[in-house]
C-alpha cells in the first residue's frame, strides 16, 4: 500500500533545521531542563519526623512508599486514599489470616473500622495499636467492671489479651479457647482445693458464678450469689456429683425452687400472676447460680423485662422518667403477682397519684373534671411507658380525644377547619384534665380566642361590631370547623340577617339589589369586627365603590365631574332600592333635588319640556364627562348644535 506524503513547506523545514542545530549545539541544556519528581516526605517534613520516632511503623511508611495507600493530590489538602474502609487493609492483610471466616468476629472489625484500634502509619505499641495493652480496649469498653476491689490476677498481669483474641475466634466473647479449658490453664480442676470449693462437681462453666475480670469478693464471685452456691451445697438442687449426669436437677424446676421460696410469700396473695411465675419458669428472670444484679436477676435493670416485652424498650421522644430511673419497671409493677391488672403495685389512679399527687389534688379542686381523670383512667389518654407525642399521649391528641368523642369526627370533616383542630391540638383550647370553665375550656369567651388572635383583638376600633366588642365570638363563628369561609356558622347573608332584619326585608322586597349584597358578600364593604369608619365601612366613598366599579374610577380623569360624584350615597342606596340602579328616587325627582327645574335658564335649555316627562340620563352622564354640560360622548349632530327643534315639535305648556 502506498501512502502519499504531503511535501514539507519551506518555513516548516527551516524551523526543524534551526531546532536541530540548537539542540546539537547545547547537549547539556536539554537534560538540565527536565523536571525532577519530589517525594511526599520532601514537603511533609513534620509528618516524616513524627513517623521516624515510631517504634513500630507500617512497612510502606518505613520504605517511604506513601503511594502504596494514597493518591497524589497536588495542592488539595486531603487524605486521598486509593480505597476506603477495611477492604483497603485486606489488600495486604488477608481476611482468612485475621479470622474473618470465624463465627465470632470483633464488632469493630466486622463494621469496617480497623483504624478504631490501629494507627495506619505507626505507633509505639505492638501491632501499631493506638494505645498499649488493655488501654486499647478501654476506648470502647467501660473500665469499671475491670477495676473492682479484687482483679483477676491474669487480667492484672497480662491484660485482655490473656484470654481474648483481638480479631476473631471460634468461641463466644472472642475467647482463645472453650471457657472451661481456658480457665483450666491456670486453675487445676483435679486439685483438691478446686474439688472442695466446687463440692466435687466437674465445674466447667466458670463465668456462671465468677466474674472473669474483677469483683468485690476475693473469690471473684458475682455480686449476687444463690445461698446454696455460696455454701457449696450444689447437691441441694443437682444430682450427686458422682452420677453420670451430675448437673441435672433433682426434679421439676418450679417445685425445686418452691422448697425454699414459698409461692404464697412471693405472690403476697395477689390473684394476678406474672406469666413465667404461673408457668413455673423461674429461670426466665433469675439466674440459679449467681448474677451481677440484685436478687439473682439475669439481666440488668429493665432488660430482664424487655427480653419478653421488647415493645416497651423502644426509644421514646417523651420518656416516662420513672421507667428510666431507679428500679425501672418495678416502680409500678410487681415482679411475681399483684391484686391489680398488669401486675400494678396499686390501683391505676393511686399508682399515678403516688408521684403526681399535687397535680391530681389541684385538678380535682377545679369545677369541671375530665371524666377519664375522675374515674382514675389515666391510661385512657397516656402511655405509661413513654410516647413519641407530647404529654406521653397514646397517639396524636385528636386521635385520643376522638376515641371517646367519636360523634365529633364527622362534624370536624368540613371545608374549613380551625387550625388547632386541623393540627390535632385539642389542648390549644381545652385542658385535658380539669378546668373552672365549661367543656374544659382554658378560658371563657374572647379571652380564649385572644391566645392566638391577639393581633386582631389588641385594639378596639372607633366603631365596633357589637358581638366583637362584647367578646361573643361564637355568635358568628364555629369553634372547630365549618362549611363556610372564616369558620362562619352560616353563609354571610343568612348570618348577618339574623340580627339585621331591616336589610333582610330590603333583600326580599326591593326592586333592585346591590350585587354584593345579593350574594351575601357583606365583607366586601364592611369589616365584621371593627373599623375607623361608621357602619364598619372598609373605606370612604367613592374609594369603597371603586373597588368593584372600575369604570366609575376612570371618571376621575374626565374634565367635568358631577358634583355628587364623590358621595355615592347622595344618589344611590347601598343595599337595595325600589328604583333602577339603586337610586334613592326616580331620576327626575333625584335631579330636581339639586337642579331648579323652574328656573328660566333651565326651562329655555330644555325647551320648556315638563321635567316629569324628561329622562335626564338620555342626554347626560350621571358621573363624569368631557363636556361641561355632562353630555354623553356620542351625540346627534343637531343635538350638539342645540337645535332640538329641528327634529322635535314642542309646545309651551301653561
Amino acid at each position: 500500500m502506498h501512502v502519499m506524503r504531503k511535501p514539507m513547506s519551506w518555513g516548516a523545514g527551516l524551523a526543524v533545521a534551526l531546532a536541530a542545530a540548537a539542540l546539537s549545539g547545547a547537549p547539556g541544556r536539554a537534560a538540565a531542563e527536565q523536571f525532577k519528581q519530589k517525594q511526599c516526605l520532601d514537603c511533609h517534613t513534620k509528618v516524616a519526623d513524627r513517623y521516624a520516632k515510631y517504634k513500630y511503623a507500617h512497612a510502606a511508611v518505613k520504605e517511604k512508599k506513601c503511594e502504596e495507600c494514597h493518591l497524589r493530590h497536588g495542592l488539595v489538602p486531603k487524605l486521598l486514599l486509593k480505597e476506603s474502609g477495611n477492604d483497603f487493609c485486606y489488600r495486604c492483610h488477608k481476611r482468612d489470616a485475621i479470622g474473618m471466616d470465624r463465627p465470632n468476629v470483633h464488632p469493630v472489625l466486622k463494621n469496617g473500622s480497623c483504624l478504631s484500634c490501629h494507627d495506619a502509619h505507626g505507633s509505639d505499641s505492638p501491632h501499631m495499636l493506638k494505645a498499649a495493652g488493655s488501654a486499647a480496649c478501654f476506648g470502647c469498653h467501660d473500665k469499671k467492671p475491670f477495676q473492682r476491689k479484687v482483679v483477676h490476677a491474669v487480667v492484672a498481669r497480662e491484660g485482655c489479651g490473656a484470654c481474648h483474641l483481638s480479631h476473631a475466634s471460634a468461641q463466644r466473647r472472642l475467647l482463645k479457647a472453650e471457657e472451661g479449658a481456658l480457665c483450666a490453664g491456670c486453675h487445676k480442676p483435679d486439685a483438691a482445693p478446686f474439688k472442695k470449693a466446687h463440692g466435687g462437681y466437674p465445674a466447667r462453666a466458670c463465668s456462671r458464678c465468677h466474674d472473669p475480670h474483677s469483683a468485690e469478693d476475693r473469690k471473684l464471685l458475682k455480686a449476687s450469689v444463690h445461698s446454696v452456691v455460696a455454701s457449696g451445697s450444689c447437691a441441694s438442687c443437682h444430682l450427686a456429683p458422682t452420677t453420670p449426669k451430675p448437673f441435672l436437677v433433682q426434679g421439676e424446676l418450679s417445685k425445686l425452687c418452691a422448697r425454699c421460696h414459698e409461692p404464697a410469700k412471693l405472690d403476697k396473695g395477689g390473684p394476678v400472676q406474672h406469666a413465667p411465675v404461673k408457668r413455673g419458669e423461674c429461670l426466665s428472670c433469675h439466674d440459679p447460680h449467681a448474677s451481677e444484679n440484685p436478687r439473682l436477676v439475669s439481666a440488668a435493670g429493665n432488660q430482664v423485662c424487655l427480653n419478653c416485652h421488647p415493645q416497651q424498650g423502644q426509644r421514646f421522644a417523651v420518656a416516662h422518667k420513672v421507667v428510666q430511673d431507679g428500679r425501672g419497671c418495678l416502680n409500678c409493677h410487681a415482679p411475681h403477682a399483684s391484686k391489680e391488672k398488669k401486675l400494678l403495685t396499686a390501683a391505676p389512679a393511686a399508682q399515678c397519684a403516688s408521684c403526681h399527687s399535687k397535680f391530681e389534688k389541684r385538678m380535682r379542686g377545679l369545677k369541671v373534671v375530665h371524666a377519664a381523670l375522675d374515674r382514675g383512667d389515666c391510661t385512657r389518654c397516656h402511655d405509661p411507658h413513654g410516647s413519641s407525642v407530647t404529654g406521653m399521649m397514646n397517639a396524636r391528641q385528636d386521635k385520643v380525644c376522638l376515641g371517646c368523642h367519636a360523634d365529633l369526627e364527622q362534624k370536624f370533616a368540613r371545608t374549613f377547619t380551625h387550625r388547632p383542630v386541623a393540627e390535632g391540638k385539642c389542648s390549644a383550647c381545652h385542658d385535658g384534665h380539669a378546668s373552672d370553665n365549661r367543656k374544659l375550656l382554658k378560658e371563657e369567651g374572647a379571652r380564649l380566642c385572644l391566645q392566638c388572635h391577639a393581633a386582631l383583638m389588641k385594639d378596639v376600633g372607633a366603631n365596633n361590631h357589637k358581638p366583637y366588642i362584647e367578646g361573643r365570638c361564637l355568635d358568628c363563628h364555629e369553634a372547630h370547623a365549618s362549611s363556610h369561609r372564616g369558620l362562619l356558622k352560616q353563609d354571610q347573608k343568612a348570618l348577618c340577617f339574623r340580627c339585621h332584619a331591616r336589610q333582610a326585608r330590603e333583600d326580599k322586597e326591593s326592586k333592585t339589589v346591590h350585587a354584593a349584597f345579593g350574594k351575601g358578600d357583606c365583607t366586601k364593604c364592611h369589616n365584621p369586627h371593627k373599623a375607623g369608619l361608621k357602619k364598619l365601612l372598609l373605606a370612604q366613598t367613592p374609594d369603597l365603590c371603586f373597588g368593584c366599579h372600575k369604570d366609575m374610577a376612570a371618571g376621575l380623569k374626565e374634565k367635568t365631574k358631577h358634583a355628587p360624584f364623590y358621595g355615592c350615597g347622595n344618589c344611590h342606596q347601598p343595599h337595595a332600592a325600589g328604583q333602577p340602579k339603586l337610586l334613592n328616587q326616580p331620576v327626575h325627582q333625584l335631579c330636581d333635588g339639586c337642579h331648579d327645574t323652574k328656573d328660566d335658564h333651565f326651562r329655555s335649555a330644555h325647551l320648556s319640556i315638563e321635567p316629569a316627562r324628561m329622562a335626564c340620563t338620555s342626554c347626560h352622564t350621571a358621573h363624569a364627562s368631557k363636556d361641561t354640560k355632562m353630555f354623553k360622548s356620542n351625540v346627534h349632530p343637531p343635538f350638539a348644535a342645540r337645535q332640538c327643534d329641528g327634529c322635535h315639535v314642542t309646545e309651551k305648556r301653561k
